[in-house]
């Protein structure tokens, strides 16, 4: 009987840890959720201010050096 139990004990251990695992890698599903994903995609490919201005500065080098 003890090894029976054993076995009941890993199954449902095995179980709940599946659970938990499709539970939390499941999509969102509210109706936002895309949004709030297109506006994370779009905040990540955009420059920072700071990128910006160094290419200000690199271009004025540039011409500055052809003048």
């Amino acid at each position: 009987m003890s090894n029976l139990a054993f076995l009941l004990v890993a199954v449902v251990i095995s179980v709940v840890g599946v659970t938990v695992l499709v539970l939390r890698s499941r999509p969102p599903s509210s109706p936002h959720s895309s949004i709030d994903q297109f506006h994370e995609k779009m905040r990540a490919l955009a420059p920072d201010q700071e990128d910006e201005e160094l290419e200000g500065q690199v271009v004025r080098r540039r011409r500055s050096r052809r003048s």
